[in-house]
């Protein structure tokens, strides 16, 4: 078996001010058991996993067990106090080190691990947060190409990768962990970061991953079908995604009419909300309107409520990016950075690198090979419908679906997927528990039966897939392959395969003779 590919270490801080134990416990009404006079905090850690010399351990209940259970590993590895509920208290007998009761710990995971970092009111950075099922990442990205542009100093964190002052770091989850987003945020203080850009998923709002963070402008991207096995339907879903939208979360909104969930956000918001749109009549603040869609380009024009305006790009492909560009523009206007200096700085195009978003990985002369992350219906709509417009020949679509992750969409995936090309290639992704042939015959069988017509393969694994995709075109035409994008490694029943889609597709392309 291919060894276990390894996860990201947190990020921390280099140097953090120790917090006496004793101040901790004051600021949260804390009772200590023990002494606490001599101990001192520099990190939170819920994970044994993960915990450093100095940490507070939070030992909260789990779904096999309680987190008390680990309490003795935790103190071999340097916790010098505990948090835990009534629960776990019952599991604690003749520990050595100070004790505090907190019931529900997790509801204040991430005020906790606020405190001990130092992310304090007047101490922090401008943060932007964007959520939405599709576009999130892109808007992030862009957003902190904007802001960088402006000649800030800014820092990332999205499904993709961190970065921090220039240092690029690869990412554990969309959104991490409050004590992990709180080391993260203090990391960033310590490097002179101005500005961040998260990408805050419904997960993360539900499972209170960015609990103790206000962010300064959150944005609203779009909502369509995806994690059906996480939120139960569309009512939910959205729910999910509107607690970013509250008065404990953020100040100000920017959100997306461009899906007739952007206006019930605009209309649940608690903050005041400026809204977008590519679409005039739907009586948005901004505008935005394409100029002109290239392989590795879109230009737009974006028009505010007192006739701003600005003409700029992103380099990119599709209508739908130039729509992320201008939620990321307004998103920064809305921050209070003058729209002149704006329009000023992105006269000849928003500067950023989007990795695994519709990525053109195919040499000159060679089939258009477009890489992408995009792993939902609404997603292979928008981003076919791109391909499309900019591909005189055939476009052949590849894809698979993801094991043990909501199967509801994938019959709407294949139906999306055989209705925008001429060629239809299923093969795996990350198969995880689940057998792939099952994943692959679903998949097929909806295709067919919506456009029995349709060129259909399946094939596995997803290598020799791309090379029959390569044998499929040629110059002119177009691959899109769906569903990896950045992403450098396979699920394989729980094993992290290491596996890149853009190497294997410039091998594929090599080895059919495009140098």
């Amino acid at each position: 078996m291919t060894p276990k590919q390894s996860i990201p270490p947190i990020l921390r801080p280099d140097l953090v001010t120790p917090v006496p134990l004793e101040v901790f416990a004051t600021r949260f009404n804390l009772e200590v058991v023990g002494n606490p006079e001599t101990v001192l905090l520099t990190g939170i850690s819920m994970n044994t996993g993960d915990l450093r010399p100095g940490d507070l351990f939070v030992a909260m209940p789990g779904i096999k067990t309680h987190g008390a259970n680990f309490i003795a590993k935790a103190i071999e590895q340097g916790a010098v106090a505990v948090v835990t509920d009534s629960e776990g208290l019952e599991l604690l007998h003749g520990i050595a080190i100070p004790v505090m009761r907190l019931e529900e710990p997790r509801t204040h995971l991430g005020e906790l691990a606020a405190f001990v970092y130092g992310n304090t009111e007047g101490n922090m950075p401008l943060l932007f947060g964007t959520t939405g099922t599709n576009g999130k990442t892109s808007t992030s990205y862009l957003l902190e190409g904007i802001l960088r542009q402006l000649g800030r100093t800014t820092g990332l964190t999205s499904t993709a990768e961190r970065h921090i002052a220039g240092e690029v770091i690869v990412s554990r989850l969309t959104t991490p962990e409050s004590p992990e987003m709180q080391a993260l945020i203090a990391r960033m203080r310590e490097k002179g970061v101005t500005d961040v850009a998260i990408e805050v998923s419904a997960q993360a709002l539900t499972q209170l991953r960015v609990d103790g963070l206000v962010f300064d402008v959150a944005g609203f991207t779009n909502l369509s079908h995806d994690h059906f096995d996480d939120y139960d339907g569309f009512d939910d879903y959205l729910s999910a995604k509107a607690k970013l939208f509250t008065k404990e979360k953020s100040k100000k909104a920017v959100v997306c009419l461009d899906t007739v969930y952007g206006k019930r956000i605009a209309e649940r918001s608690e903050v005041p909300v400026t809204t977008i749109s590519m679409n005039p009549e739907d009586g948005a603040h901004w505008n935005v309107r394409i100029l002109a869609e290239l392989p590795g380009k879109t230009e737009f024009e974006l028009t505010g409520p007192q006739g701003q305006q600005l003409v700029s790009s992103v380099p990119i492909l599709g209508a739908h990016m130039a729509s992320n560009a201008g939620l990321a523009i307004v998103m920064a206007a809305t921050a209070g950075y003058d729209f002149k200096d704006i329009a000023k700085a992105l006269a000849n195009g928003i500067d950023a690198y989007l990795p695994g978003r519709t990525e053109l990985v195919s040499p000159v002369g060679a089939p258009f090979v477009y890489v992408d992350f995009g792993h939902s219906p609404d997603a292979f709509l928008n981003t076919l419908a791109a391909v499309r417009k900019v591909t005189k020949g055939k476009v052949l679509m590849l894809f698979g679906a993801d094991g043990d992750r909501d199967a509801s969409k994938r019959p709407e995936m294949a139906r999306v997927a055989a209705a925008g090309c001429d060629i239809l290639v299923i093969t795996d992704h990350h198969p995880r528990f689940e057998n792939p042939a099952s994943i692959r015959k679903a998949l097929v069988e909806a295709a067919r039966e919506f456009r029995p017509e349709l060129e259909i393969h399946e094939v596995s694994p997803p290598e020799a897939a791309i090379r029959l995709a390569v044998s499929l075109v040629g110059t002119g035409d177009a691959i899109l392959w769906a569903g990896p994008g950045h992403q450098d490694y396979r699920d394989i029943e729980g094993v992290r395969t290491p596996y890149s889609a853009r190497s294997e597709a410039r091998e594929a392309l090599k080895e059919a003779g495009y140098k």
